[in-house]
């Protein structure tokens, strides 16, 4: 009854295609009426099926009642037996009545307005995708409409097969990338060659508040804790940060590195993003010295003269934007 449409991604997983949203079309609902229309044919007959019996079971009950009436009563052995059929008979009548009221309470006529029907399908992807449907909502939707879901794996594609059967006869077939070994929920390189940099100049209370600040989560999708940081430390062998004893740091932030060569710290991002200074992030204190602050300053100061002026600059020209400072495909570092 349902025809395959958009696709969404899974919040719970990245990168993991879910099931796709499905729209009902004139074909199906043609299809749904059909269905339902044999259904009640089949409720009909069983339905049926229980009249006879019951009738049945009353004439028996009846000619058992006869039986017993028409007896001796004097003759207990004669009459005692009789009665005792009678009551099985009337036992039978109960029990199919019971089942009659039980099936019509159970399984109600189904009416299905075609017009309705191509309404609900139509509004079905804008009820899906609206912002006060969650998850609770989404998960009705698809229980209703999925029939079951059968999982398969193709180990030459190395992919996990999935077909969705919808209610009324339709299928698709959903195929995910199987994961490698040792690759469930690992943290991404990125982040640990990050946090290797950052164990140089900062503690793991430190460094888990810049990456929940960057958005950043560990491989099962958590903030980071300084428990955490240090579990990835060890697990990767990454040292832990100490501060000097002496004070003098080895190594140096933006800040702090601008505050030894006795620039502003700005001067000293615009030259490492120049390729002016060989720089990483963070600075290494013996890579810096008071000559290397002052060239930079004088470049700075004579860059500020000799830069024309608003009213100078061609029109249409637009000024060249700062270009952040990266640390492994991580920008805007915030110390």
């Amino acid at each position: 009854m349902a025809e395959f449409g958009a696709v969404l991604e899974e919040p719970g997983e990245a990168g993991t295609k879910g099931v796709g949203i499905p729209f009902i079309c004139p074909g199906a609902i043609a299809a749904a009426i059909a269905a339902t229309e044999e259904a009640v044919e089949r409720r009909d007959q069983v339905r049926d099926a229980l009249g006879r019996d019951l009738e049945a079971a009353r004439y028996a009950a009846d000619r058992a009642f006869r039986q017993y009436d028409a007896a001796d009563p004097t003759n207990r052995l004669v009459a005692g037996e009789l009665e005792a059929r009678w009551n099985t008979a009337l036992v039978r009548v109960a029990d199919l009545e019971s089942k009659i009221v039980a099936h019509e309470t159970a399984s109600p006529t189904p009416t299905i307005d075609p017009a309705a029907l191509a309404l609900l399908g139509a509004n079905l992807k804008t009820v899906w995708s609206a912002p006060t449907t969650d998850a609770r909502l989404k998960k009705r939707i698809a229980r209703t409409l999925i029939h079951e879901v059968v999982a398969d794996i193709d180990d030459d594609a190395s992919e996990i097969v999935i077909a969705v059967h919808w209610m009324g006869g339709a299928h698709s077939e959903l195929r995910l990338p199987k994961r490698r070994r040792g690759q469930r929920n690992s943290t991404p390189a990125d982040i640990i060659a990050a946090v290797r940099e950052l164990a140089l100049i900062a503690s793991d209370d430190l460094i888990a508040g810049l990456l929940n600040r960057n958005g950043l989560q560990t491989g099962h999708g958590n903030r980071w804790t300084r428990e955490r940081v240090t579990s990835l430390r060890s697990h990767h062998c990454i040292p832990v940060f100490k501060a000097a004893a002496d004070g003098v740091e080895p190594w140096l932030n933006l800040s702090d590195a601008a505050r030894v060569l006795k620039i502003a710290s700005k001067t000293l991002r615009l030259a490492a993003e120049a390729g002016e200074i060989d720089a990483r992030h963070p600075f290494e204190r013996r890579s810096l010295d008071l000559r290397t602050g002052r060239t930079l300053d004088g470049r700075r100061q004579i860059n500020c003269r000799t830069r024309p002026t608003k009213h100078q600059i061609p029109r249409g020209t637009q000024p060249r934007p700062a270009k952040p400072l990266q640390l492994n495909g991580i920008d805007r570092w915030v110390f």
